[in-house]
């Protein structure tokens, strides 16, 4: 069994890892030392740049430059397991937070009873990736290209939910040993309320089962957070996901 702080690092290690696959598929993931980005040129996602300790103002100062130089802006997300200053610091150099998620995890055991509404297909033709680029973000409000999915899909799983032969969910699994990342759960907006989430959940937990994973991971929104809880995940740390701009004079 993995301990408190193990599972926090693993958390952001299938996060991270997650990136780095989507970005290394176009030769778009760059480590400079201190820090790493992710900028994939005519996407919005991942475009990430991250570090992996606490945040100095020269690394604020460096990570903006970054941030100007590479034009549509990289978000930075922020794991508060280093202490407040570090937020101090991007808040005083420029950085506006932008969204914030909750991390949890679960320690996989027993199956999950799934209602069989929902028939689930993993993303694996060009008309796939067409559908799940599509529907995606209607959920999410950004997109993931067709591209990405398609020279990525052997490494990442990308699933589609359908009711009735119609796409009306999207889902992400990335397995890092065995912590399976659960990412990208969206319901389009005609078919949320009907309890779709959660059913697209379990067969995702089980669906983690059979490949051999001990623990999921997710990184939850506000609005997805009650689900999380009620199916046993708990929670680990915030993350706070920042957008830089020049501090006005």
């Amino acid at each position: 069994m993995k301990t408190k702080d193990q599972l926090v690092k693993a958390n952001i290690d299938n996060l991270i890892a997650l990136w780095k696959t989507a970005g290394g598929a176009f030769h778009s993931y760059f480590n400079k030392g201190d820090y790493e980005y992710v900028q994939i040129p005519g996407s919005e996602w991942p475009n990430k740049i991250w570090f992996n300790r606490g945040i100095s103002r020269n690394d604020a100062e460096r990570a903006l430059a970054q941030n100007s130089a590479a034009g549509p802006n990289l978000v930075l997300p922020h794991w508060d397991i280093f202490g407040a200053s570090s937020l101090e610091i991007l808040e005083a150099n420029g950085f506006a937070e932008k969204s914030r998620q909750t991390a949890m995890y679960l320690e996989l055991g027993h199956r999950f009873d799934e209602q069989q509404r929902l028939d689930f297909k993993r993303v694996t033709s060009t008309t796939e990736t067409m559908e799940w680029a599509t529907l995606y973000p209607q959920a999410f409000g950004y997109s993931i290209s067709e591209a990405i999915l398609a020279n990525t899909f052997n490494e990442i799983h990308y699933y589609l939910a359908c009711f009735q032969d119609q796409p009306i969910g999207t889902a992400i699994l990335f397995q890092t040993e065995e912590i399976m990342g659960i990412h990208g759960v969206g319901i389009s907006p005609n078919a949320r309320r009907s309890g779709y989430a959660e059913e697209i959940m379990k067969f995702l937990l089980n669906r983690a089962i059979d490949m051999g994973a001990r623990y999921a991971t997710l990184q939850a929104s506000d609005m997805g957070r009650g689900l999380y809880d009620k199916l046993g995940f708990k929670a680990q740390f915030v993350i706070k996901n920042y957008i830089g701009h020049p501090p006005h004079l």
